[in-house]
């Protein structure tokens, strides 16, 4: 009995100690500089304050530095949004998309988007409501090759928005292959055979990014590009003369897709065309679209670009090109001088893949370069 007495002080103090570390780690305290973050905190990856903002633009690399630490911490909110059952004002209200035309002018001018995914679901979800206004309309395809729960999430959330709907047909796209051509053909399609109204179509895909407001998009095209096609482009050099003369198969090794050449040699162009070569991205009229669906010379130039490389960065800088009565459209951007004229959209990548940004070229790939926060005075110079 006595050594129960003489041990009972103890047992007292060492549960009084542990009742104090189980409330410390049930409510842990920031108050030590050492247990804090060691970044400034962020509400999301891109929306600074605006110090930092104006300090980015400047390219001050204090700020670049601090541009480091940037993460992305809605990224799995967003696709944990779209994954969870609620209804669609609450994902409109959630995801900050602009439910009514910001100006009369913009109003009466509404675009038409084609926009291709196939990955990266949260980046295609800022894409979108960083384009989205309910004048205009948008035409998502979705590669065949995605992930049953990437297509559901997406239809979960396009279900949400009268003007925004999915391809009616489904492509499994390669890169530089036909079926990337293919699937913008069907978009077209659909979008021209849907109730909206829209006077400019643009093309886009998941990784791209808007520079440039809405007005600025419809501003830029009324002063110079009204009735005209963006296509930039030249005639076909003969560095290139392969990617056309020699045909290109598309091979599904282990589900992925890719072109590659072979010995057999393509027929000429249909139609006597002169061949051009640019850009894959574009702003077309719909009259011009309208011709490239109907158009016997469209139709058969589409049908000779199914086994070239790459068709298109060819199929639409040369039926723009093409002159006559028959002329579809008035020539817009083409010559490699236009081709540099001030871009409506670039590539853009989440900071923490690419935090330098796009310095000398080394973060490029296939012909496309991605910019972070290094490369945001560059981009508002633009």
């Amino acid at each position: 009995m006595s050594q129960l007495r003489a041990t009972k002080p103890g047992i007292l103090v060492c549960a009084a100690i542990g009742i104090f570390v189980f409330l410390y780690l049930r409510n842990p305290t920031s108050e030590d500089p050492e247990e804090g973050p060691t970044h400034p905190a962020v509400v999301e990856c891109g929306f600074y304050p605006d110090e930092l903002c104006s300090a980015l633009f400047e390219g001050k690399e204090a700020a670049l530095q601090i541009a480091k630490f940037c993460k992305d911490p809605h990224g799995s909110e967003i696709v944990a949004r779209l994954h969870r059952p609620g209804n669609c004002s609450r994902i409109s209200r959630e995801l900050h998309f602009i439910t009514r035309p910001l100006s009369a002018e913009e109003g009466t001018f509404p675009l038409a988007y084609i926009v291709t995914i196939h990955k990266e679901l949260a980046l295609f979800v800022q894409l979108l409501r960083a384009i989205y206004l309910p004048q205009n309309v948008y035409c998502i395809h979705v590669d065949a090759k995605a992930p049953k729960k990437y297509k559901t999430a997406v239809q979960s959330l396009v279900n949400c928005f009268e003007n925004i709907f999915i391809s009616s047909k489904r492509e499994k796209v390669a890169y530089t292959g036909f079926r990337r051509l293919q699937a913008e053909i069907n978009c077209m399609k659909d979008l021209v055979h849907s109730k909206f109204q829209w006077s400019h179509v643009i093309n886009l895909c998941g990784q791209d990014f808007p520079i440039k407001t809405n007005k600025d998009i419809i501003r830029y095209i009324r002063s110079k590009w009204n009735d005209k096609n963006i296509t930039p482009g030249v005639i076909q050099p003969p560095s290139n003369k392969s990617k056309t003369s020699q045909t290109h198969r598309e091979f599904t090794p282990e589900g992925n897709i890719y072109a590659s050449p072979n010995e057999r040699f393509r027929d000429d162009p249909p139609h006597n065309l002169t061949i051009y070569f640019g850009s894959a991205s574009y702003v077309l009229t719909r009259k011009f679209v309208e011709f490239v669906l109907t158009d016997t010379r469209a139709k058969d130039m589409l049908r000779w670009s199914q086994d070239i490389h790459g068709p298109e960065r060819h199929y639409w800088v040369t039926l723009n090109r093409l002159k006559g009565k028959n002329e579809p459209a008035k020539q817009g951007c083409s010559g490699q001088s236009q081709g540099q004229r001030r871009p409506l959209h670039r590539r853009f990548s989440p900071l923490q893949r690419f935090p330098l940004g796009l310095v000398d070229g080394s973060t490029c790939s296939k012909t496309i370069c991605p910019w972070g926060s290094a490369g945001s005075s560059l981009l508002l110079g633009i």
